[in-house]
């Protein structure tokens, strides 16, 4: 009998046919973590998600669910992939069985095996240690380390990070994009703004302040990007589990 993974849910998108994979976990305690807010997909509906219970795949039934729909493109995303033991199988599963793009998000604390990741976005949530500390409850130490080493290896690199006013500000973002310009100015960054979460101090980011971060990291960097929760979703999103 298969062990339980920690996936919890599959989203399909319709108009990239591609595949998010959610897994449950993580080892950090970061104060605003968008997970507190929607345990989903933010793109399905309310209505879809309030009587919806959290249920663990074992891995052959997430190889099932997901290779009847013959994805292009499969995310690994959070709260955090990397505390899986199953996430390297059921990549390799993805590339050789479905030949797929498979993408890693992680907050980069720990590497596991990227032999059958085509591409990992490392999520720096501050470039001062005592900020990162004060959000996310670790050290930023070895997630700078892991960053760099990972730019080493076979795979495409690509960060993301948190603009929250008053607190991770655009200075703040300016030392990140900074820090990644000096391991490849090339590497892209994405800035998404702040989704506030009930109680926690802080509120959305305005146009003007995301305007302010995204001039700053761009002294550094070639390849900017942002989310400020305004984005255009075209196709459909679809439950899977």
């Amino acid at each position: 009998m298969n062990s339980k993974t920690n996936v919890y849910h599959v989203a399909y998108y319709t108009a990239d046919k591609s595949i998010s994979i959610f897994f449950w976990g993580c080892n950090f305690s970061c104060t605003g973590c968008i997970s507190k807010l929607d345990l989903f997909d933010y793109h399905l509906k309310d209505t879809d998600k309030k009587s919806k219970k959290v249920v663990f795949l074992d891995y052959q039934e997430v190889i099932k669910r997901v290779e009847k729909l013959e994805p292009k493109r499969v995310v690994f995303r959070g709260w955090e992939p990397s505390l899986d033991p199953d996430l390297p199988k059921l990549a390799e599963s993805f590339h050789d069985e479905l030949k797929t793009w498979n993408l890693l998000t992680t907050n980069g604390f720990i590497i596991p095996s990227l032999n059958d990741m085509d591409e990992i976005e490392i999520s720096i949530k501050a470039y001062s240690d005592d900020i990162h500390r004060d959000y996310t409850g670790k050290s930023n130490k070895r997630i700078l380390d892991n960053f760099t080493n990972v730019y080493e290896m076979d795979v495409k690199l690509r960060a993301e990070t948190i603009l929250i006013p008053n607190y991770i500000n655009h200075q703040e973002i300016g030392k990140i994009a900074r820090f990644i310009s000096k391991v490849d100015p090339a590497i892209p960054l994405r800035i998404d703004g702040y989704v506030p979460i009930p109680g926690t101090p802080w509120r959305s980011p305005t146009h003007e302040e995301m305007d302010m971060a995204v001039d700053e990291t761009r002294k550094y960097l070639e390849d900017v990007s942002y989310l400020d929760g305004n984005v255009s979703f075209k196709g459909e999103v679809m439950e899977i589990v």
